[in-house]
């Protein structure tokens, strides 16, 4: 801490789908007050309309992964949104996460089909729980399929994101599931 200031260490990556397989660089968040702004940060390293990805993490508390393909809406998936939410960064994405899941009249099914089976204690204490944390839940948040199509399958992506996961540790499995480990180090 410095003056007061917190110094929080982020890591942040774009991930370009080429051709020849992944494009990694390291990139700044400093301009990046939206998701918006985020997308166009992806979009500008697209080749063509091809899948970009990027990576961030704030070190040893959560990661995310956002995925934009082309002009579609980006696509989110954050490891411990509880986490995510109490930092600037992560805070645009679990904002982004928790208006989509208010949009949506009957949200997830597979969310609806874990209500059911919940007990109503359960349940409650949970409620209580997300609204003393302003309504994001702790744990995985998000779209847990957007790697699917690139060898790693949401199972998979969700057990990197449990108790006790190191967000570093997760990048480097889910970088090297996708084929761009190497690269994805060189950049760290």
């Amino acid at each position: 801490m410095i003056l007061g200031v917190s110094l929080v260490a982020y890591f942040a990556a774009v991930l370009a789908r080429t051709e020849d397989g992944w494009d990694v660089s390291e990139t700044e968040l400093d301009d990046v007050e939206t998701l918006a702004d985020l997308a166009d940060l992806a979009r500008d390293s697209a080749q063509d309309d091809d899948s970009v990805l990027i990576f961030i993490e704030q070190e040893d508390a959560w990661f995310a992964i956002v995925r934009v393909d082309g002009e579609e809406d980006p696509r989110i998936f954050v490891s411990d949104g509880a986490a995510a939410a109490r930092s600037s960064y992560g805070s645009v994405l679990t904002d982004e996460l928790v208006d989509q899941a208010g949009e949506s009249e009957f949200g997830d099914l597979d969310h609806l089909v874990v209500e059911l089976e919940d007990s109503e204690e359960e349940q409650e204490q949970d409620d209580e729980e997300a609204d003393a944390r302003g309504g994001v839940p702790v744990g995985p948040l998000g779209d847990a399929h957007l790697l699917a199509e690139f060898g790693l399958p949401s199972e998979e992506l969700l057990a990197l994101s449990g108790e006790g996961a190191v967000p570093g540790d997760a990048l480097e499995e889910i970088a090297e599931a996708l084929g761009c480990g190497e690269v994805l180090e060189a950049v760290r």
